[in-house]
C-alpha cells in the first residue's frame, strides 16, 4: 500500500501531551476519578510514597508527607516533563500546619519541578479567592486527624462552624455516594459559606453538582481542588462540576 493513500497521515498528531505529575499516598485507589478532572490533552503521571503499615491517622499522614519521600517521588516523574507536580493528599499537607505545607511546595520545586501544588494549599488558595471565612467540614478520618484540619483552617483565618467525620482507618474509597451525601448534608451549617470534603481517597465527583444546587453553597472536594490548582498553573480551563470553579477561573 502507498502511504499517500492514508489520509490520516496528513493530520499532525497525536494531540500534544501536557503532563501533571501526581505524588499520591501509597493507598490511593481513585485514579479513575482524577482523570475525570482534566481535559483530553492532559495526562497524569503518578508516583507513590512508600508503603507504611499503619491505619489512616495523624501518624500515617506525617509519614506519607515526609519531605524526603516527596522529593524522591518528584524526581521519579520529572523524566516525562510534567508542567506541574501535585502532592495529592489532604491530610499529609495539613497535618503539620501551614508552614509545613509551604515547605512541601518548596521541596517539590527544589527537586526540579517547574511548579508545585498540594491539596491543602489548593484549599487555601480557593478559600482566599472566594473570600470564605466560615466553613463546614466532612472527613473520613478519626477525630484527632479531623481536629488537625480545623487547626490548619484556623491558621488560614477560617472558622470551622460544623464538622463530621467517618472514623475510618482504611478502605476509604469503598464508601458509597449515599453515605457520603448524607454525611455532607448532616455536616452542613446554615451559616457556613462553603463545605470542604477532605481526603483524595473519598469519591465525590458525581455528588458535587447536585449538593451545590441543594445546599446553595460551594462543595469543595480534595481531588477537585488539586486538579483545579494544577490546571490553573498550566493556563488550562477547569473541567468537571463545581459552580465555584466558574467564579475563580
Amino acid at each position: 500500500m502507498d502511504l499517500t493513500e492514508l489520509d490520516f497521515l496528513e493530520v499532525d498528531g497525536p494531540l500534544a501531551q501536557r503532563g501533571i505529575g501526581v505524588i499520591a499516598p501509597f493507598d490511593l485507589a481513585l485514579e479513575r476519578e482524577l482523570w475525570r478532572w482534566v481535559p483530553m490533552e492532559v495526562t497524569l503521571h503518578l508516583a507513590r510514597t512508600p508503603y507504611e503499615p499503619l491505619p489512616v491517622s495523624a501518624a500515617m499522614a506525617r509519614l506519607v508527607s515526609d519531605s524526603r519521600h516527596i522529593a524522591a517521588a518528584t524526581r521519579d516523574v520529572l523524566q516525562v516533563e510534567p508542567e506541574v507536580v501535585a502532592y495529592l493528599c489532604s491530610s499529609g499537607s495539613f497535618v503539620n500546619g501551614l508552614d509545613y505545607e509551604r515547605s512541601l511546595v518548596k521541596a517539590i520545586c527544589d527537586a526540579g519541578a517547574p511548579a508545585a501544588v498540594t491539596t491543602s494549599g489548593a484549599l487555601a488558595e480557593v478559600l482566599h479567592q472566594l473570600d470564605v471565612h466560615r466553613i463546614s467540614v466532612l472527613t473520613p478520618y478519626d477525630a484527632d486527624l479531623t481536629i488537625k484540619l480545623h487547626s490548619f483552617l484556623a491558621e488560614l483565618g477560617v472558622e470551622t462552624l460544623s464538622s463530621d467525620h467517618l472514623g475510618l482507618g482504611g478502605g476509604i474509597w469503598k464508601v458509597g455516594y449515599r453515605t457520603i451525601a448524607e454525611r455532607i448534608i448532616a455536616a452542613n451549617h446554615p451559616d457556613s459559606e462553603a463545605i470542604f470534603v477532605s481526603c483524595t481517597n473519598l469519591p465525590t465527583y458525581d455528588l458535587i453538582e447536585p449538593l451545590e444546587s441543594a445546599l446553595g453553597k460551594p462543595v469543595l472536594t480534595a481531588n477537585q481542588l488539586t486538579m483545579w490548582a494544577s490546571l490553573k498553573r498550566m493556563n488550562l480551563p477547569k473541567v468537571g462540576p463545581g459552580e465555584w470553579l466558574r467564579e475563580v477561573t
